[in-house]
């Protein structure tokens, strides 16, 4: 599914030239659920950029399903990213002056589908999340633990194929920290394909496939054959 083969990305920082990505080669299967862990600066984020196609690599190979992605244009690119993947970060990345409702309708109006189908694909993914009974409130009504759930919700309402989270727990205190990465897992574990950013041990250690991250290299890849973090057949 997702295949990088020599992977470089160089930024210009005044007459400094920093590499974020040193040659990283990496395959991820349908369905796999990876942690990417390492100390800040590693380029953890610079890697899950490049795999969201939000960023691109200025050296190196990208397939995605098997198709070069790495020099769509921007349109394309767009279309990739809308169909085919879903974005979880650690500050949420609501619109303020949206219900949580009206946050999660709005990859499907960009996406140009009917109000009637929003309506029901936005009450179904509010259910999923349990967040029935906020779908009117706007995100300073609601708790760290539900932004993240409307920002799950949000990510898969397009039903995507992979799934990214960057620091999903980071901000939220222990216990809605364990409720969103159970609720991750779970989308996992109905075959969506879960890549996890974090630093931190005790949630990338959940992931069935670790992969570390120094200085732009990967440096270890562990994998362990747990079947309760592999999706259902």
């Amino acid at each position: 599914m997702i295949e990088l083969a020599h992977i470089r990305r160089t930024f210009q920082v005044g007459e400094q030239t920093v590499q974020a990505l040193d040659g990283v080669s990496l395959s991820i299967a349908k369905g796999e659920y990876v942690s990417v862990m390492g100390p800040s600066g590693s380029g953890k984020s610079t890697l899950l950029n490049v795999i969201a196609l939000l960023d691109q690599p200025s050296e190196g190979r990208y397939l995605l399903n098997g198709r070069p992605v790495t020099q769509l244009s921007d349109d394309e690119l767009a279309k990739v990213r809308r169909e085919n993947i879903g974005f979880v970060f650690q500050f949420f990345h609501l619109i303020p002056r949206l219900t949580a409702a009206e946050n999660i309708e709005m990859p499907l109006i960009l996406a140009g589908v009917a109000p009637k189908k929003r309506r029901q694909k936005v009450a179904t993914a509010l259910a999923n999340v349990g967040l029935e009974n906020r779908a009117h409130h706007k995100p300073d009504q609601l708790s760290g633990g539900q932004l993240q759930r409307v920002a799950i919700a949000r990510a898969m309402i397009m039903a995507p194929e992979i799934l990214l989270a960057d620091e999903p727990t980071g901000n939220l205190d222990s216990q809605s920290g364990k409720e969103i990465i159970e609720l991750l897992e779970s989308l996992n574990h109905q075959g969506v394909t879960l890549v996890i950013i974090t630093h931190d041990p005790s949630i990338g250690g959940r992931a069935a496939r670790k992969i570390r991250i120094v200085d732009g290299k990967i440096v270890n890849a562990a994998d362990h054959a747990s079947s309760t973090n592999k999706p259902n057949p």
